[in-house]
């Protein structure tokens, strides 16, 4: 998506918190760190992978990110000249991280990467040896190891987007210069496909009108987070429903939910993995990104060399699973049995190369 897109749709959702406390003060304490006056710093991002084309996911997300809510909502458009919660600042987002990871508390800061690892590659050839040495925590949401892709069979999307980035940030040819194993944790699909949000139970819990685009959500009926909600669900739930799924998987909230569970400590020591919470584990997986194979591209080549418990790749995993455990032999269940919706790209022919 359009680094401008994401942009307003970050303000679309600000405005709407702010309508709805507005109608509904009592909510404050859902959103304490909602401030009208003071709130987080937008910055503009990446305008495209570090080498290669651009990809959109246009086809799942719609034209505006939102399931093409600019379309069928316009009530939810945005004045961009109101920017209550929210500020927005001229510098690349780039160069506020790096301002905010050299300015706060070292090993303070939790990087959480919901895209392509474009902005976090940059970020390193900025000035490599600050990130390296106090950034506290990279959280990311990206690629497949044991599960099939949703942009390819073999490949996730934020990976297939810039695997260029990706090999940068987790396996440069100086493994000095990328992020320190120890600070970095990674949801792949096979972690966050099994986690989702049945369609029936939103209705059942949050809206009873919400349908599809063929029934949208009229703003008079709900209130303004719900109204929101349900109007950018439509699409997904079409999207979902045309894979015989009627969920949304939750592959970005995963990550987030991770980091704020487990946030930086000031030193790792368990083995060369991050320390985490008791309610998660992780474990070490070593692996190459393929950036250029003609079917292959941002595929997480695995190697399973030193796996005890490795299995042929494409086998049934939830047989192999199963078999493993009759035989008594040690191994983590952190593969997933569910199959991802696939993503469906447009490709914009202009490249962006290396400097």
């Amino acid at each position: 998506m359009q680094t401008g897109l994401i942009s307003v749709n970050i303000l679309k959702l600000y405005q709407t918190i702010d309508r709805h406390l507005e109608l509904h003060p009592e909510d404050k304490a859902r959103f304490p760190n909602f401030d009208p006056t003071a709130g987080p710093t937008l910055a503009f991002g990446a305008s495209g992978p570090v080498e290669g084309t651009r990809h959109y996911a246009k086809y799942f997300h719609g034209r505006d990110g939102l399931g093409d809510i600019s379309s069928r909502h316009p009530e939810l458009d945005v004045d961009p000249k109101i920017r209550r919660g929210i500020q927005v600042t001229e510098k690349s987002g780039v160069q506020l991280s790096l301002e905010l990871i050299q300015d706060r508390p070292a090993r303070s800061i939790t990087y959480i990467a919901l895209g392509p690892l474009t902005n976090l590659a940059q970020l390193i050839r900025a000035n490599g040896q600050a990130v390296r040495d106090r950034i506290g925590r990279v959280v990311c949401m990206g690629g497949a190891l044991d599960v099939p892709g949703n942009m390819s069979p073999v490949a996730e999307f934020n990976f297939y987007a810039d695997p260029y980035a990706v090999e940068e940030v987790l396996v440069p040819s100086d493994p000095n210069q990328g992020i320190p194993l120890d600070r970095f944790i990674l949801l792949p699909l096979d972690i966050t496909t099994v986690h989702d949000l049945p369609f029936p139970s939103y209705k059942e819990k949050i809206d009873p009108h919400f349908e599809s685009t063929a029934s949208p959500s009229i703003a008079a009926m709900k209130t303004p987070i719900c109204h929101f909600t349900s109007s950018f669900f439509e699409k997904t739930r079409e999207v979902m429903a045309f894979y015989g799924k009627d969920v949304m998987e939750l592959h970005d909230i995963v990550a987030v939910w991770c980091a704020i569970e487990n946030p930086p400590v000031e030193i790792e020591d368990d083995g060369g993995l991050p320390k985490m919470s008791d309610r998660w584990k992780t474990m070490l997986r070593h692996f190459e990104v393929e950036k250029i194979g003609e079917r292959t591209r941002g595929m997480l080549v695995i190697d399973r060399r030193d796996e005890r418990a490795a299995y042929a790749p494409g086998a049934n995993r939830a047989r192999m699973q199963k078999e493993l455990e009759k035989q008594q032999v040690e191994h983590d269940r952190f593969e997933s049995t569910t199959i991802p919706a696939q993503i469906a790209v447009d490709v914009e022919a202009r490249h962006c190369m290396r400097g």
